[in-house]
Parts: C-alpha cells; sequence; structure tokens
C-alpha cells in the first residue's frame, strides 16, 4: 500500500470474519503492512468492496467466501490461499457472533450458533491450516473477548465458547512451540462493532446498550492495531495474549 511500512512484507495472512469490524480492520493493517491478505466470509458483497478498498491503496487481497462452521468450506478457504500463494504465514480467527442472554431465557439454538461458529469454526480452521504454518513458522491469532476472562451475567453462552478459545490457544501454544509457531490470543473489552446488532434478548440488548452509552468504547482499529503489533515481533518474541479494554470499562 501507499504506507512506507513493510514489516511483513512477502507474508501471506488469512484473516476470517473479515467482512465488517474487527476482521476488516485487522485485513487492512495487514495489508498496509506489506502483507497479502484472504479476506474470508459469508457476505461477499462486503469482502468485493473490502478487497477492492485494499487494492486500491497499493494492497494485495484475495476474496474467498467461507462459512467456518462447514467443514468443507474451511478446507477450501485453506487450499484457495495456499493454490494462489503458495504459503500461509498469518492466521486471524475472528469470525464470530455474540448472542447475550440470560441463560434461563437463552435460545438453545443460539448457543449452538456461538459454539459452532466461535470455537469449533476456529478450531476446524486452525487445524486446516497447521502443515502450512508449519511450514511457514507461521502465527496463529485467535480473537476472544474480555468474557474469555471475566464471566458476567447474561453472557453465558458466549463466555463458555470464549474461555473455550483461551483454553485452546493456550494448549495449542504448547503443542506448537517447538515447531517455531506463535500463538497469540486477543481479548477485546468492549468494541463499537455491528457485534451487538445481533442480538435478539431485549434485556440483554439494552444492557448492552447502555454499556456504550457511558464509555467511550474500543474501535476495531484498535484491536487490528494489537493484531498488527503482535504478528511484527521478532521470531524470538511470541506474544502470548493480549487483553485490551476500554479505559472507561471496569470489568
Amino acid at each position: 500500500m501507499t504506507s512506507a511500512n513493510t514489516v511483513l512484507a512477502g507474508k501471506v495472512a488469512l484473516v476470517t470474519g473479515a467482512s465488517s469490524g474487527i476482521g476488516e480492520a485487522t485485513a487492512e493493517a495487514l495489508a498496509a503492512a506489506g502483507a497479502k491478505v484472504a479476506v474470508a466470509a459469508r457476505r461477499v458483497d462486503r469482502l468485493e468492496a473490502l478487497a477492492e478498498r485494499i487494492g486500491k491503496a497499493g494492497g494485495v487481497a484475495l476474496r474467498v467466501e467461507a462459512d467456518v462452521t462447514k467443514g468443507g468450506d474451511i478446507s477450501a478457504m485453506v487450499d484457495k490461499v495456499v493454490s494462489e500463494w503458495g504459503r500461509l504465514d498469518i492466521l486471524v480467527n475472528n469470525a464470530g457472533v455474540m448472542l447475550l442472554s440470560p441463560a434461563a431465557e437463552a435460545e438453545f439454538d443460539d448457543w449452538r450458533r456461538m459454539v459452532e461458529l466461535n470455537l469449533l469454526g476456529l478450531m476446524g480452521t486452525t487445524k486446516a491450516a497447521l502443515p502450512h504454518l508449519k511450514a511457514a513458522k507461521g502465527h496463529i491469532v485467535n480473537i476472544a473477548s474480555v468474557a474469555g476472562r471475566v464471566a458476567n451475567r447474561s453472557a453465558s453462552g458466549y463466555a463458555a465458547t470464549k474461555f473455550g478459545v483461551v483454553g485452546f490457544s493456550e494448549s495449542l501454544r504448547r503443542e506448537v512451540y517447538a515447531d517455531k509457531v506463535r500463538v497469540t490470543v486477543i481479548e477485546p473489552g468492549l468494541v463499537r462493532t455491528e457485534l451487538g446488532d445481533h442480538i435478539t434478548n431485549a434485556g440483554a440488548k439494552a444492557g448492552l446498550d447502555q454499556r456504550l452509552a457511558t464509555m467511550e468504547a474500543l474501535t476495531a482499529e484498535d484491536i487490528a492495531n494489537a493484531v498488527l503489533y503482535a504478528v511484527s515481533q521478532p521470531p524470538r518474541v511470541n506474544v502470548n495474549e493480549i487483553l485490551i479494554r476500554p479505559t472507561d470499562q471496569e470489568r
């Protein structure tokens, strides 16, 4: 891109959930740092707009339509990236959904959706990408949440998936460190994205809106900057965990 930052020149990155929010901002940040970036999600129109924007700025992007709750889509996604560019250096597992509600009012299908996308999709994508990341001595970045560290009310299902991401990430790190593969888990606090728009429980939605109204929330770019920091470190440095809250957020 037009930026002089080429710290990731020659690297190939794959970002899931890239059609909006943190994934979109992360794809742009990695491309601006010189990486070739595969942007993956279900919403093709948004991916096309993102890839076009990256291209106009001088970067390189590959659009990949994929639903990471489907094993076939995961395999095809990873294969497409490696077929196009011959390698994979950075995987950012960002795809996820936040369907908050008290446990007593939760819809079972909402829990299932969060487990399948937030946790199983991340695990499946990691497994598919791992041989290529080992070959490249690459880097896996898993986007979790402060809800993976602090379990608040009306977030039991979401917290369960994000605690799972944190546990999976640390176990994975211990499995692959000898292969020189780095693993980072990033745990954002309140970020102003469209994630909360999908909440259908009226009480939980009102509670989130109220919290957002009382603080200056993080932006998607704040989290993208954290991802870029982690993957830009020299090979000897493995930034294992970044917990990042708005200054105004207590818990």
